[in-house]
């Protein structure tokens, strides 16, 4: 849920990296966070137990500017993608505005990406939210892959919703800045609504 900060006059937005353990989620946050300058971005935080890890950092996007006065500012997170974590991720998304849904390419992970959209659409429900209302984009990670699979494929798999969806190389850069724009836009679009 979006958070308006009027001593600051400050409008706060979640995004929430979801998706299958190891499928660029984090890579997509410090690859951003690497190439944003100081004067936009926040510390890279890692919230870590014994056996899992959460990313994020406060960014405030230079091309969104203002609103009404406000400036716009990003909370981005990343959940765990393992299957045991299902009350940290449900945990993650209480009060998210948008989300970016990291899909992994690679040919064995199919079941993988599938179960974790499925996952995501439940824990959604817990909040009395849907991928039908919610801002969402996908992106197919690891298009560099060996195999990769089609996106045509993952497209009819993954995208029954029709959600703007981004090709990228996480590691590289390549995809990251237009999947995050895309989201952004999305999650303000639905705030002037």
């Amino acid at each position: 849920m979006t958070t308006i900060n009027f001593g600051k006059r400050e409008i706060l937005c979640k995004i929430v990296y979801y998706g299958p353990g190891l499928c660029g989620k984090t890579t997509n946050l410090v690859t951003l966070h690497r190439n944003l300058g100081d004067d936009v971005r926040g510390e890279l935080l890692t919230l870590a137990t014994e056996t899992e890890r959460t990313i994020f950092f406060d960014m405030m996007p230079l091309d969104l500017g203002e609103i009404e006065g406000f400036n716009v500012r990003f909370s981005l997170y990343t959940v765990p993608g393992q299957v045991q974590y299902v009350n940290s991720r449900k945990s993650i998304l209480n009060g998210v505005d948008g989300i970016i849904f990291v899909a992994d390419s690679s040919p064995s992970r199919w079941l993988a990406n599938t179960e974790s959209l499925m996952d995501l659409s439940n824990n959604l429900a817990e909040y009395d939210l849907s991928l039908n209302t919610i801002p969402w984009v996908i992106q197919y990670n690891k298009r560099d892959v060996t195999g990769a699979l089609p996106v045509a494929a993952l497209e009819a798999e993954l995208n029954k919703w029709h959600v703007p969806s981004f090709e990228a190389v996480a590691n590289e850069g390549q995809g990251v800045n237009e999947t995050l724009r895309a989201v952004s836009q999305l999650v303000m679009e639905s705030f002037n609504n």
